[in-house]
């Protein structure tokens, strides 16, 4: 019974430890401090101003467990069509929407939602047949369908990139996502706890 009692205390001392190291780092970092005091240290955090479409940061407790795509590439909308043509994967904005429609399927089979996605970092490649630009607006649209709307209010943090290339040259996005599990119930990874 004692090792149960000194192993809790242990645990208490490691996150009250963490949650004074978790502000003092969002103090020295300019965050807004009395935004992360004001909410519960068990729920995770976003900053930034309230006219802007992402978060300027993002805090997680650590008693909240982590879950990260690997990069998310578009699916093909049309496989009859021939490989470089506009048809195959479309164009930034449908690509976008495939790609986020898989991460939300990825998701679902964790028990998460995109409601539970606090980052996106997304790279981007020129599309040919628009001048050998980035489409950063087809990007943002399709964002907006998923994320910081009436269905889903959450606000990531986000890195958008532009590269020279991606494995497929036909694709002209690849997402990552991270997401953070809600809440301690059956789909919280308890294994992670007691590591």
């Amino acid at each position: 019974m004692m090792r149960y009692f000194n192993r809790v205390f242990k645990l208490g001392r490691w996150l009250i430890l963490s949650v004074c190291v978790s502000i003092l780092l969002i103090s020295l970092l300019g965050v807004d401090v009395q935004a992360a005091v004001k909410t519960a240290p068990w729920m995770v955090t976003f900053f930034g101003p309230p006219e802007s479409p992402i978060s300027s940061a993002v805090a997680v407790p650590p008693i909240k467990a982590y879950y990260w795509t690997s990069g998310t590439v578009p699916p093909v909308i049309d496989p009859n069509a021939p490989a470089g043509s506009r048809e195959r994967y479309g164009d930034t904005k449908t690509q976008a929407i495939g790609t986020l429609e898989r991460i939300q399927s990825l998701l679902q089979e964790s028990g998460l939602s995109l409601s539970d996605v606090i980052y996106l970092r997304v790279y981007l490649v020129a599309d040919p047949f628009k001048g050998n630009t980035v489409d950063y607006q087809g990007w943002f649209d399709a964002y907006a369908q998923f994320f910081n709307n009436p269905t889903n209010p959450v606000k990531v943090a986000r890195s958008t990139l532009a590269v020279a290339g991606l494995v497929n040259p036909d694709w002209l996005i690849e997402i990552e996502a991270v997401a953070v599990y809600p809440k301690v119930g059956k789909s919280f990874p308890w294994y992670l706890l007691f590591h």
